[in-house]
């Protein structure tokens, strides 16, 4: 794994952790980065310094962890409150929001995944949708 601080194209700054920097390739490629803040897709990785191991009560070789910020603790609770009162619909997103929009499927609250273009389909309709800043976590059995 690695931790990466990127920056949007509104100069918010985060940090997020990958499997491999051909990871975060792959996904930024895929419009699948999105900025934590704003929601900006126009995402970079910014400079940073290397993670260096403090010495004493810490491992040897192992990074010290810094607190969680205030933003990432709010993020950390919109997404429990999002996942705990929610239905997870994956890639089926789309047509879910699009059926309960013309009263074809009961009306709740969901979450899932579209992309970019598709969200922005769904707004143009005036299909009530807001892209969250994070993904979600699929559920499994």
């Amino acid at each position: 794994m690695i931790q990466f601080t990127l920056k949007c194209d509104q100069n918010h700054r985060f940090d997020s952790w990958f499997h491999s920097s051909a990871a975060f390739d792959k996904l930024k490629a895929a419009g699948m980065i999105t900025c934590e803040v704003c929601g900006s897709p126009t995402v970079e990785k910014a400079l940073m310094a290397p993670a260096v191991a403090k010495t004493g009560k810490d491992k040897p070789g192992k990074p010290a962890l810094s607190p969680a910020s205030d933003t990432e603790k709010a993020l950390a609770e919109m997404r429990k409150q999002v996942e705990s009162s929610s239905d997870y619909v994956g890639m089926n997103f789309v047509s879910e929001a699009r059926a309960m929009h013309d009263g074809t499927a009961p009306e709740r609250s969901i979450y899932g995944e579209a992309r970019p273009e598709e969200a922005a389909k769904l707004i143009e309709e005036g299909v009530p949708v807001t892209p969250l800043p994070f993904m979600p976590k699929p559920k499994t059995n």
